[in-house]
């Protein structure tokens, strides 16, 4: 930090067991990538090349040396692996994270249909050869509001068993799904009643919205696990965590 100001709470380091920042990439270039790096690579935990934008981006094995030479592990988009299962492909998604020395991996089910056992049996498998980020909550909106809070924490605690270090709680990439009514609201009943049963510090919140961002910082403290961070809002979302941003200004005045 470039000054001392009193009652900024602690923000952890890397590399980080919580307080993690995950990047949805969605296209940067290399260009692009350089600069975000170099005022911004501090606070990047994961880079995601969301969805399925591996498949398309340019110079991709450069991009990802690029996040590497930085100490900033890279993941391919859950739905990519799911792109693979459902063209039954899955020995050659895992021999291409092989070619493209990706350690982490992200395991969904949020847009091809199959049954949590199978989920679960990918997950241990992925475990013996990376760390494994799995997600719960549906894209879509109808089975998300049928499925309830004790699906949920069913499904994340499985999910763990099965060897999964993080569980994302999924809300698409317009934060409008999963955790969040259409509106962008949280569903703040089911955030509480996950919590009396999951470590917070194990949950990746999906939180693309400023609101969305400020609702977990104030629940969870400066060092809440956010996700679907949009690149250009990664220093923002640094000043808010720590109650420089107009705000989150009162969040930790208060403290010792």
């Amino acid at each position: 930090m470039n000054f001392t100001l009193s009652n900024i709470p602690l923000r952890t380091t890397q590399p980080r067991a919580d307080g993690i920042t995950i990047i949805s990439d969605r296209g940067l270039s290399i260009a692009e990538a350089e600069n975000l790096l170099s005022v911004a690579s501090p606070y990047i935990d994961i880079i995601k090349l969301a969805f399925g934008t591996a498949m398309v981006t340019p110079s991709l094995i450069e991009k990802i040396k690029l996040f590497r030479s930085h100490n900033i592990p890279v993941c391919f988009g859950g739905l990519l692996l799911e792109a693979f299962i459902a063209r039954n492909q899955l020995n050659d998604y895992i021999r291409m994270l092989d070619m493209y020395e990706i350690s982490v991996i992200e395991v969904s089910d949020g847009s091809f249909n199959i049954s949590h056992k199978q989920k679960c049996d990918l997950i241990r498998s992925f475990s013996k050869i990376g760390t494994v980020i799995s997600e719960v909550g549906s894209k879509d909106k109808d089975k998300v509001l049928v499925t309830p809070p004790y699906r949920w924490i069913e499904l994340m605690k499985a999910e763990f068993d099965a060897g999964s270090q993080y569980i994302i709680a999924e809300a698409k990439e317009l934060g409008n799904e999963g955790l969040y009514r259409h509106s962008g609201e949280v569903r703040e009943g089911l955030v509480q009643e996950i919590l009396t049963q999951i470590a917070a510090d194990k949950i990746i919140w999906e939180a693309p919205r400023k609101e969305q961002q400020l609702f977990f910082i104030k629940l969870l403290g400066c060092n809440a696990n956010l996700g679907n961070i949009m690149p250009q809002e990664l220093i923002a979302l640094e000043a808010m965590r720590i109650g420089l941003r107009a705000d989150s200004f009162d969040f930790f005045m208060n403290q010792p």
